[in-house]
């Protein structure tokens, strides 16, 4: 029952959730900015590819 009551008037642990949801927020930016670049990457690579006389990765 101690350790019930300790757990309650701890904050750490909702230190730890705000960190995790600061990362999960972070990573799903990361994504949504990455991903048309590495799109546009590949487009680019595909280009110079076919450029060189080779065939177009997929």
């Amino acid at each position: 029952m101690e350790i019930m009551k300790r757990l309650v008037r701890e904050e750490e642990g909702q230190g730890m959730v705000e960190y995790a949801l600061i990362a999960a927020l972070i990573s799903i930016v990361a994504l949504s900015v990455l991903t048309p670049i590495g799109t546009q990457i590949k487009t680019k690579f595909n280009q110079i590819l076919v450029g060189l006389g080779g065939t177009e990765v997929k």
